[in-house]
């Protein structure tokens, strides 16, 4: 079985500000996440909302920031960003 990936419009801001070589190796770590949405090294956020973050991109320096609804087979991508600031405003 495989997952939907679906992106908040805040995602999409965040993976088109990137440098397109960055960008590129993200969106690769974020399709990985429809064959395993909780990969080795996943870790479930301390939110009212049940968000993951995994690590990604080179040098794994940028965190994707998503929710799993496993009764629909969906992933939604809630936030993209640096690892210094990607945890900013999150809700």
């Amino acid at each position: 079985m495989s997952y939907r990936i679906v992106f908040r419009p805040a995602a999409l801001r965040n993976l088109a500000s990137l440098d397109p070589f960055i960008r590129r190796k993200v969106m690769g770590d974020i399709e990985s996440l429809a064959i395993n949405p909780r990969p080795h090294g996943v870790e479930r956020l301390e939110a009212k909302e049940k968000l993951y973050r995994v690590y990604a991109g080179p040098g794994k320096n940028y965190r994707v920031v998503y929710q799993i609804r496993d009764e629909k087979l969906l992933v939604v991508v809630i936030k993209v960003g640096d690892r210094k600031d990607v945890y900013r405003r999150l809700k």
